[in-house]
Parts: structure tokens; sequence; C-alpha cells
């Protein structure tokens, strides 16, 4: 009989392919640390030529993590990620930065730390629990991650019990949250309401999906799902599947309080393409029968190439904005994939200097990137195929391709080049602009959090030791 665990024995080529895994997973860690430390000095850097800016919308931080965002092909929100464990590497747990930087943890279990140290605001306190930590991380560093946040809390508790990080209360804590699918167009609907919102919603949902006939083709299950769909879009019944031109649940919903833009092509739409359409803000794509079938009930709305002439003032027509957002999809900096239909629509050449407001002259930005090509010196100079080509302040230079260049080529033809540009004449009303400002800084709206959060704590464990110190009584026995 064959012991399939024999197969396991040790020899010198196992021995050899677990070292290679062992130094693969210490230089991965290695390498992250080497890149936050990279992060960290760029930043100082940038602090000591220009200043923090504090008061501005768009302060040194969102510019340098814009930096590190446009460099490693990634949103701006990632970029500040890294800086914010940068700067915890750097300044606030330099002990475990060490244990980091040596490969004896990994990012994942760094990113835990410093989440769970965050509420520490006693210097004395902080570097106590570093050395801690550090000094418990090289006796133990295979943790996982559930028990390394047990540790992690253990040595906060004994340094400051109002900076353990606590589970949220179940009422407080309520959310809602739509993730779309990465590999099906499908979203995850994950939530915690209260009990009276989850039955009322329960039976919303049973009401709707029993609005159609015998003759639906569809589970009961699957009623229930598409009339979440109803329900969002104001409808008061859920259109029926049954094909039938004699079902008077077939007509169209009428109440269209929400609007979901879908870019596809005409013969997928009337369902003899095969080409797949894709929802403005959602990732994925849309199967073409799906498409065919959403188009029974939807809306439809030919998407045109823009008029060769320039519309002569600085807000775009509606056709126009939607061919613009139709082409780009995303934000147009490099790595952001902001949904379009939630950016700006920005002028390369600005209106107020004579750009014109057509598609050869227009693209999606994202408020961040909208306000670092308005005031933090990003330079950009688009081709009439929607090519844009950015030049950033430290000289790097980064092309980024409309979102649609691949789905669907022909939203990406030439729109034709521009006429010369005019020398406007300041008119009432313009004016220089000004960098936006903040109402608090990044370290006032963190400190506001962090003491937030330990009012919250402290109020919490009160409540429990008060009573305990008041009941003087021995427990019975």
């Amino acid at each position: 009989m064959f012991e399939w665990w024999s197969a396991l024995r040790r020899t010198p080529e196992s021995d050899a392919l677990l070292d290679r895994v062992s130094e693969a997973g210490r230089s991965e860690a290695q390498a992250a640390a080497r890149r936050l430390v990279a992060v960290g000095e760029l930043f100082v850097l940038r602090c000591r030529d220009s200043g923090e800016q504090a008061d501005c919308a768009m302060d040194i931080w969102d510019a340098v993590a814009a930096q590190i965002a446009a460099a490693l092909q990634c949103s701006i929100g990632m970029g500040s990620s890294y800086l914010r464990y940068a700067m915890a590497l750097r300044d606030r747990l330099p002990e475990v930065g060490k244990a980091f930087q040596a490969g004896d943890i990994d990012y994942r279990a760094f990113q835990t730390i410093v989440f769970r140290t965050e509420l520490i605001t006693d210097v004395d306190a902080l570097a106590r629990v570093d050395a801690r930590l550090a000094a418990r991380l090289s006796r133990c560093p295979s943790l996982t991650r559930g028990r390394l946040a047990a540790v992690v809390d253990q040595v906060v508790a004994a340094a400051d019990r109002d900076a353990v990080r606590r589970a949220r209360d179940s009422v407080r804590d309520r959310f809602v949250d739509i993730v779309d699918s990465t590999d099906t167009q499908m979203a995850f609907v994950t939530g915690n309401v209260l009990a009276t919102a989850g039955q009322a919603l329960d039976r919303r949902l049973n009401e709707l999906a029993a609005t159609v006939c015998d003759a639906d083709p569809r589970t009961r299950e699957q009623r229930r799902a598409d009339a979440l769909g109803a329900l969002a879009a104001g409808s008061d019944r859920l259109v029926c599947g049954c094909g039938s031109s004699d079902c008077a649940a077939t007509a169209r919903m009428c109440s269209r309080n929400v609007v979901i833009h879908v870019v596809a092509d005409q013969a997928t739409v009337d369902g003899s393409g095969a080409a797949p359409g894709v929802a403005l803000g959602a990732e994925g794509l849309i199967p073409a029968q799906m498409i065919a079938d959403l188009a029974k009930y939807a809306r439809l709305r030919p998407l045109t190439p823009p008029a060769d002439a320039p519309e002569p003032r600085y807000i775009p027509s509606t056709k126009l904005a939607d061919f613009v957002r139709c082409r780009d999809l995303t934000c147009r900096a490099p790595g952001c994939d902001h949904p379009a239909v939630d950016c700006d629509l920005d002028h390369t050449v600005a209106y107020r200097a004579g750009g014109w407001t057509h598609a050869s002259n227009l693209k999606a930005l994202c408020r961040k990137h909208h306000l670092l090509k308005t005031f933090g010196g990003w330079r950009d100079r688009q081709l009439p195929d929607g090519t844009v080509i950015w030049l950033l302040p430290d000289g790097r230079t980064y092309v980024t391709m409309p979102g649609s260049a691949l789905l669907f080529p022909n939203l990406c033809a030439p729109t034709g080049d521009l006429p010369p540009t005019p020398t406007r004449v300041a008119q009432c009303g313009q004016r220089e602009m000004l960098m936006p400002t903040r109402k608090r800084t990044r370290r006032q709206a963190r400190a506001q959090r962090v003491e937030a959060e330990r009012r919250l704590n402290r109020r919490a464990r009160e409540a429990i030791e008060v009573p305990r110190a008041l009941n003087t009584d021995p427990p019975p026995f």
C-alpha cells in the first residue's frame, strides 16, 4: 500500500526548492520595505523643496501620492496608502521597520501592525510598543494575521488601553456595500442594516418577485435579485420575462430615477453581434447576450461622433460630454481608474487660454488629477484620437490611451484638427483661479479621527470598569 506522505520525504532537490521559496518570500518582503523607504524619502524631499502646503485642497501629500501612482501605474488612493505606511515605517515604528526591512515579516503583517497601533498618541508609549513588538516578532515571526493582531492588541493594551482597536458596535457599524465582480458581470451586495429595515426589504423583494406571470422562466431567487434592481429604479413591479405580447407585466418600467450607462456596438444591441459591452463606472464586460436582453427594456441612445466645429461655450453639450466619457471610460491620468461618469471634463488647452470645447481638446479627469493639472504643474498634450501625453514636474513622461481603444476603437477615430487657438478677451466673471483650501488640514483631520475613536474606547472601558468597582460584594459560591 502506498502512503502518499512518503512522497514528501526530504531530498537534496526538495531542500533546494524550499530554500528558493523561503528566500523568494524574504526578498519579496525586503523589496516591499525598500519601496516604502524610497516613498518616505521622496515625501521628505518634496516637503523640503516646496513646503507642506497643509491648507491646500491638493496638498503635498496628494501631490507625492499622485507621482507615486503614476510611477507604479496605480490609483492616487493606492499611492496614498504606500505613503501612509512609508511614514509609519520612517517615523512611528522604526524597530518593527527593521524587522520588515530584514524580511522577517511581510508587507501584510506590517500593515496589520501599523493599523493596530495607529491610535497611540503618546510618543513614549509608542516607542515602548515598537520595541516590544520587534522583540516579540524576533521570537515568533510566523504568526497568522489574526494571531498577530491579537499579539499587537495585547502589547498596545499594556501601554495605552484607549488605543486598542475595538470591534465596532453592530448598530453604529451598519453599512451596505456593493462590489463589482472582476470576472463576471455581477456585483456582490453585502451589508449590515437594522432588523426592521432588513425585514421590510425582504418582504418588498417578495412582493416585487410575485408581480410576474406564472410563465416567467426565472427562479424565485433570481426574481428577488432582479427585484432589487427594479426597487432601485423606483418601479412598483418587476418586468416579466415570459416574452408573451399578451402579458401585462412585459411592459417597460416607467420610473427611471437611476440611470446606468452601458456602451455597446449596435450589432450587439440588435442581437446579431458577439462583442461585449461595458457599463460606465463598473469593472468587467457585459456579455453580448445580456446586452441584447437589457436592450429590450432599456432606453437606447445612439452615440455619434461630435461635430467637426467646436462648440461656442465653455460647458460641453450633453451629446459631446457623453461621447468624451464613453471614449475615455476612466480618468485619463496615468494609472487612475476613476470612472469617467464621476470625472470632470477638462479642457487640455484651457478655455480661458483659447482652448476649444471639442472632443480633441476634452478629456475626463478625476477631481484630484484635475487639481494637479490646474495647480500642480502637470502638463499634457492631447492628440485627435484621444491619446494624452503627460509631462510631470519631475520631467517624467507618461502616455495614456482612451479606455475604449480596445473595446470600441471606432470611438478613438481622430475627431479632427482644431482651428488655431483664438485670443479671448477676459469676460466679466472670469478671474484668476485659486487653489481651493481645506476646512481642516490633513494632520488636524487625522488627529480628530484618532481622538474620536480613543474617546469611544475610553467610554466603553469606563462603562465596564465603573460598575465593577462599585460592586464590592463577594461573588456567590
